[in-house]
């Protein structure tokens, strides 16, 4: 694979004091544009990767690279996280006391205007078919409905790499459905690296590029 986006070399990452091991010598290389899921037992690590690519984690050992640089300082990974990354939850992680479209404002607030921020929001959310729930909070919202406010929000700042943990993991087959292909549609559109967490063996089979792991290591 040349010229990767995001790579992980040698990584391993301790928790509890070196006592749990998460991650045993992960080497993992994504493209720019590929759509990828991770899959495996609960407790294999497959988050803790999500996590490492994200700049929410940093390895024990090993290295985490975005565009050949290394993650790491603080000040790096945060304007990594802030510009080049969207991130999706399995708990949606709205805030309940703003509307759908101040969640998804919540990103922009750095940059721009609150006119132009309150258009584009408008804008993110009429796409993964919201714009009759733009001033509905959380909880006048079904879990799915939720979930595509959650995607709207982690585009805010369009970033070239979106990272969804288990992200249907909270709804029912119907929503699942829903949601995976407003997903894949917008990685489409957008030539957007999609890395997809789950335990479903249809959506993870579902990629042109599906890693299994378990104990912490890759195995296919």
């Amino acid at each position: 694979m040349t010229n990767p986006q995001l790579e992980l070399r040698a990584v391993t990452k301790h928790y509890d004091d070196g006592r749990v091991e998460a991650l045993r010598g992960v080497d993992l290389s994504v493209c720019a544009g590929e759509f990828v899921t991770i899959s495996g037992p609960s407790g294999s690590g497959k988050s803790t990767i999500l996590h490492l690519m994200g700049g929410l984690a940093t390895p024990t050992t090993g290295t985490v690279l975005f565009q050949n640089a290394l993650l790491g300082a603080a000040s790096d990974t945060d304007t990594y996280r802030s510009q080049h990354v969207g991130f999706i939850f399995q708990a949606f992680h709205l805030l309940p006391t703003l509307s759908a479209i101040e969640n998804v404002q919540v990103p922009m607030m750095a940059a721009k205007g609150a006119d132009r921020n309150a258009e584009r929001a408008e804008t993110l959310l009429r796409g993964v078919g919201m714009e009759n729930r733009l001033h509905h909070f959380p909880n006048e919202l079904s879990a799915g409905e939720r979930q595509r406010v959650a995607i709207a929000r982690a585009l805010a700042n369009s970033p070239s790499i979106l990272l969804a943990d288990e992200p249907t993991g909270n709804l029912d087959t119907e929503n699942s459905a829903r949601i995976m292909k407003i997903l894949t549609g917008i990685q489409m559109e957008r030539g957007m690296t999609l890395i997809v967490v789950t335990h479903e063996n249809d959506i993870a089979d579902s990629a042109p590029r599906h890693i299994r792991i378990r104990d912490g290591r890759i195995e296919s």
